[in-house]
């Protein structure tokens, strides 16, 4: 009797230690896949910040240069204002 009592408990080890190894591995596999999904996300991030980052200049230089195209109109348009006033003085002056 002893021996089906020693046999039953080495049977139950090894059994336990089975589920062990079996629970270890599936907790190394969860790991690995919570990696991967950290790992996939943080390169989701980092492409949308770089996209955004290109979006912002992009306006900005588009921003840039519709201001710079305001004032070299505003600029015409005061020399051509100019011109027009030393004309009309040019004229008063020959009349």
């Amino acid at each position: 009797m002893r021996k089906i009592i020693l046999a039953a408990v080495a049977t139950a080890a090894l059994g336990l230690s089975a589920c062990s190894n079996n629970t270890e591995e599936k907790a190394d596999e969860t790991v690995e896949a919570m990696n991967a999904d950290a790992e996939a996300n943080l390169d989701s991030a980092g492409d949308a910040i770089e996209g955004a980052a290109v979006e912002g200049a992009e306006e900005i230089k588009e921003a840039a240069s519709d201001a710079a195209d305001d004032a070299e109109k505003t600029t015409d348009e005061v020399g051509d204002d100019a011109l027009s006033v030393v004309d009309q003085a040019e004229e008063a002056g020959a009349e």
